[in-house]
C-alpha cells in the first residue's frame, strides 16, 4: 500500500510541473491569445486532446476584445469543442493570409500552418477551393456565400430621373394604361348613347355623356375622385365599377411599388454586374492579395472574368489589398470597388449605410473548417457541423452575429426623400395649372371678341374690362371715380 500510494504522489507531482510548464510556455508565445473556453462543461477537463487552432482576424468572424478573442468563428469553435470533448488554444496566423501557393510551391496563411504542422484546423473564413483540397481536408461548409462587388453609393449613384415617379411603371405598362383608359371612356360614350335607360329621347333629350364628359369621368377615378355626369342605366354603371376596381388595384400597385423604390435605391447602381464593372472608367477594383477570389478571376474562361484577372494583375501594387478592413476602408474613401465574399459584404453594407453590394453574385462556394490530410478530426468535424445546421444553431449564430445598427435604422424608418425624387411630379403639377390657366384666358378670350362683334367695341377694351370685371377691380374703379365726380360738383 505504501509503494502504491507513493507511486500515486509521484504521478500527480509530475502531471502538475508539466502543467505549469505548458501554461509557461503559452504565456510566452506572443501569436497565442486568449480564447474564450467553452460554456459547455464536457468541453474542458484533465485528459481531454488540445488542438492548435489557427484563424485570421476579420470582422464579425474573429474580433480581438480585450485580451480575449470573440466572434462568429470563436462560438462556432466553442461549441465544435463542447460536442467532440476536446481543449484548444487559439493563434491568429502569422502572415495574414488566408492560404495560396507562394512562387517556391510553399503554401502561405492558415493552409501553410496546418502543412507544416504548427496548427491542427483553421478555424475562418476560409474557403473551400479545389487548389486547397489538394493539400489539406475540409469539412462540410458552415456558410455559403459568393462573389460579389462593394460600392459606395455616393459614386455610383446616377442622377435620379426626374420623373422618377414613372419609375414604378414600365413603358409597355404606361402604354397600355393609357389604351386601357381611353378603351373605356370610349366603351362608356358607346353605352351611354345606345342604353334607352341613359339616353330615353335622343331627338328631345341632351345627352350628358359626351365623349369629352366620358374621358372627364375616367380621369375621376384613377384619382379615387367621384366626378360627373353619373351613370343612370345599369350597363353604364357596370362599366363603371369595373373600372373603379381596375384603378383601385392600379393605384395599390403603383403605391407599394413607388414606396420600394424610394426606400430601397438598388435601381439607381449603374453597376449591375461584372460587366457593368470593367465597361466603366470611373472606378478602381481589385480584391484580397492571395485570396481564392482572385485565382477564381484567373483560372475563369469567361471573357468578363479574364478581363477583370488581367485588369487585376497588371495593377496589383495598386488595387490589392491585404486586409478585408482595408478593402472595406478603400471602398468608403475613395473610388475604388472591392471583389470578394458577398456574406462579408452583406456585413459591411449593413453596417455602414453608404456602402451597397452589387446585385450579381458569382461562383456559388463555401466557408469550411480546413484540417491535415487523413486526419481523424475531419469526419467527426465535419459531423459536428451538420448537426449544428440542422438544430438551427449556426442560423443563430448568423442573425446575431449579422445583425447591426444600420439595419433597425432602416426599419424603423426611411430617409427623408431628396427632391429629384418628386420633381416630375412637381413639374407636372406646374404645367397643369399653366394649361388650366391658359384655357381659363382662352375661353375669356372667345366671350370677348363675340361680346366685342356685338356691342362693336375693341377686343382688347372688352378683354380687360371683363378681367377687371371677374377679379373684382372694375367695380371699385367706377366706383371711386362716381365718388370724385360727386365731390367735384
Amino acid at each position: 500500500m505504501d509503494k502504491g500510494l507513493h507511486f500515486t504522489i509521484c504521478v500527480v507531482t509530475t502531471v502538475l510541473l508539466l502543467r505549469e510548464s505548458s501554461q509557461a510556455g503559452e504565456e510566452k508565445d506572443p501569436e497565442v491569445l486568449a480564447a474564450p473556453k467553452p460554456d459547455f462543461s464536457r468541453g474542458a477537463g484533465e485528459g481531454l486532446p488540445t488542438l492548435t487552432v489557427t484563424t485570421i482576424l476579420e470582422d464579425p468572424y474573429v474580433m480581438v476584445r480585450g485580451a480575449e478573442l470573440e466572434g462568429y468563428c470563436m462560438e462556432l469553435l466553442a461549441a465544435l469543442a463542447g460536442m467532440l470533448r476536446f481543449q484548444y488554444r487559439v493563434k491568429v496566423v502569422g502572415d495574414g493570409q488566408y492560404g495560396a501557393v507562394a512562387a517556391g510551391g510553399n503554401w502561405s496563411g492558415m493552409i501553410g500552418e496546418i502543412l507544416r504542422r504548427e496548427a491542427d484546423i483553421a478555424v475562418a473564413p476560409l474557403t473551400v477551393t479545389s487548389a486547397r483540397e489538394e493539400v489539406v481536408s475540409f469539412t462540410t461548409p458552415f456558410l455559403q456565400t459568393g462573389i460579389g462587388i462593394l460600392l459606395k453609393k455616393d459614386t455610383t449613384s446616377q442622377d435620379m430621373s426626374f420623373f422618377h415617379f414613372l419609375s414604378p411603371f414600365s413603358k409597355e405598362t404606361w402604354t397600355a394604361l393609357l389604351f386601357a383608359y381611353l378603351l373605356t371612356c370610349f366603351c362608356l360614350f358607346l353605352v351611354a348613347r345606345l342604353s334607352p335607360c341613359e339616353w330615353n329621347e335622343p331627338k328631345n333629350e341632351e345627352n350628358h355623356f359626351t365623349f369629352l364628359n366620358s374621358l372627364w369621368f375616367g380621369a375621376g377615378a384613377l384619382a379615387l375622385q367621384g366626378a360627373t355626369p353619373r351613370p343612370q342605366a345599369l350597363s353604364v354603371r357596370v362599366i363603371a365599377v369595373v373600372w373603379w376596381l381596375f384603378t383601385l388595384a392600379l393605384l395599390a400597385a403603383y403605391i407599394a411599388n413607388f414606396t420600394a423604390l424610394l426606400s430601397s435605391g438598388s435601381e439607381q447602381l449603374p453597376i449591375q454586374t461584372f460587366e457593368d464593372l470593367v465597361k466603366q472608367r470611373n472606378l478602381e477594383f481589385g480584391t484580397l492579395e492571395g485570396s481564392s477570389t482572385f485565382y477564381y478571376f484567373k483560372n475563369s474562361k469567361n471573357p468578363i472574368h479574364q478581363m477583370i484577372y488581367e485588369y487585376m494583375e497588371k495593377r496589383q501594387e495598386h488595387v490589392l489589398v491585404k486586409t478585408y478592413q482595408e478593402a472595406v476602408q478603400r471602398v468608403m474613401e475613395s473610388n475604388y470597388a472591392f471583389i470578394g465574399e458577398s456574406i462579408s459584404q452583406d456585413l459591411a453594407a449593413a453596417r455602414h449605410c453608404n456602402l451597397v453590394r452589387a446585385p450579381e453574385v458569382i461562383g456559388a462556394r463555401g466557408f469550411g473548417i480546413a484540417t491535415a490530410q487523413a486526419s481523424p478530426w475531419t469526419k467527426p468535424l465535419s459531423i459536428a457541423v451538420l448537426k449544428l445546421r440542422e438544430a438551427g444553431d449556426l442560423d443563430y449564430l448568423r442573425n446575431k452575429w449579422w445583425e447591426s445598427s444600420c439595419v433597425r435604422q432602416s426599419r424603423e424608418r426611411w430617409g427623408p426623400l431628396e427632391p429629384p425624387a418628386l420633381g416630375g411630379l412637381f413639374l407636372t403639377l406646374g404645367i397643369g395649372l399653366a394649361l388650366g390657366v391658359l384655357a381659363a384666358l382662352a375661353e375669356l378670350s372667345g366671350s370677348s371678341r363675340r361680346a366685342a362683334a356685338h356691342a362693336k367695341k375693341s377686343c382688347c377694351s372688352v378683354f380687360t374690362e371683363e378681367i377687371c370685371s371677374r377679379l373684382g377691380i372694375k367695380g371699385t374703379a367706377r366706383q371711386s371715380q362716381e365718388t370724385s365726380g360727386k365731390a367735384n360738383a
